[in-house]
């Protein structure tokens, strides 16, 4: 007979993630606690560093195409000054945010498991700031996408 499957808990707290964490690695312990952690960082740094991309395309290409776009009218205007401060905001949140480091090995606590639940608050923070930070550069896209809509509809200037 199969093990039943247990569905995952919603919204742990870092103090029962980190006990699960901790079992789950066995022998490997804190080491293999460790590791997982590190690789869930590695996920949120490479995310930020596409998502830096995304803002840097945006903004340079906004350099060359926004005279004419902005040229539409107000709305796209508009919508253009928008996107654009929502991107740069993004770009800015992710550079003091997401890209920011703070080393593994800096974290101290008296035990196992209060080193991994420190760690797995820091890890939630990033990950509410990575939330943020896509909420920002997804609605500076819109509008920066409304912009060259109201462009292409008043057709070439």
């Amino acid at each position: 007979m199969a093990n039943p499957v247990i569905a995952p808990e919603l919204h742990p707290t870092p103090e029962s993630e980190a006990r699960q964490l901790l079992a789950l690695q066995g022998e490997r312990g804190l080491k293999g606690a460790i590791a997982v952690l590190m690789q869930q960082f590695q996920v949120l740094q490479t995310r930020a560093q596409i998502m830096l991309t995304i803002t840097t395309l945006t903004l340079t290409i906004t350099g060359f195409s926004g005279p004419k776009i902005a040229a539409a009218g107000l709305f796209a205007r508009t919508a253009m000054v928008l996107g654009i401060i929502s991107v740069l905001a993004s770009t800015l949140l992710i550079l003091g945010g997401s890209l920011r480091i703070q080393w593994v090995t800096q974290f101290r606590a008296a035990t196992d498991l209060d080193l991994v639940v420190s760690i797995l608050r820091y890890r939630n923070d990033k990950t509410r700031l990575f939330f943020a930070e896509i909420c920002l550069l997804v609605a500076g896209l819109a509008c920066y996408v409304a912009s060259l809509v109201a462009f292409f509809i008043v057709g070439e200037l």
